[in-house]
C-alpha cells in the first residue's frame, strides 16, 4: 500500500513540475506607488526613481540594496499579486532609506535570478503556479538641496 502512495505522490509531482509556470509580467512603477500611498503603506517621503527615469540631483549616494518579495499567488490575479510583491518591495526599500538618512531610491530595477533589466517606467514580476515574485535593485540616495 505504502508504494503505491509514494509511486501516486511521485507521479503527481512529476505532472505538475511539468506543467509549471514562470509567466513575465510588465507593469507600470507608479500604480505600485500610488497604491502604497493611498493605502498608507508608503508615507511619500522616501521617492522612487526607475533607471532611465528623470531623476533631481543626488547629493550623497548611500549604498545599493536588493528587495526580493514573494506572494502567495493561489486564487489571485497574476497582475494583482504583482502589485503586492512589488509594493512589499517598495516598502522595504522605504523603512531602510530612512534608516540610512536617504529621500530617494535611484536606479532601481528589476533584477530576477540577477538578470539586470531597465526600464524608465516598468518594472518585471514573475507568476508562477504557487508564488508571485518582484525583486528589485536600487540604490539609496539623498536628492534635492
Amino acid at each position: 500500500m505504502k508504494k503505491h502512495l509514494v509511486l501516486a505522490l511521485v507521479a503527481l509531482s512529476a505532472g505538475t513540475m511539468a506543467h509549471a509556470r514562470n509567466d513575465v509580467l510588465t507593469l507600470p512603477l507608479d500604480e505600485v506607488v500610488r497604491m502604497g500611498v493611498e493605502q498608507g503603506k508608503l508615507d511619500g517621503s522616501v521617492k522612487f526613481y526607475l533607471s532611465g527615469a528623470k531623476t533631481p540631483k543626488v547629493s550623497a549616494r548611500l549604498g545599493e540594496d536588493v528587495a526580493n518579495k514573494k506572494t502567495n499567488g493561489v486564487g489571485k490575479d497574476d497582475a494583482f499579486g504583482c502589485k503586492w510583491a512589488a509594493l512589499s518591495a517598495l516598502i522595504a526599500f522605504q523603512e531602510s532609506a530612512k534608516q540610512k538618512g536617504a529621500n530617494a531610491v535611484v536606479d532601481l530595477h528589476s533584477y530576477y535570478k540577477r538578470d539586470t533589466i531597465k526600464n524608465p517606467v516598468t518594472y518585471q514580476c514573475h507568476a508562477g503556479n504557487i508564488v508571485i515574485g518582484v525583486t528589485l535593485k536600487g540604490t539609496y540616495a539623498r536628492t534635492g538641496g
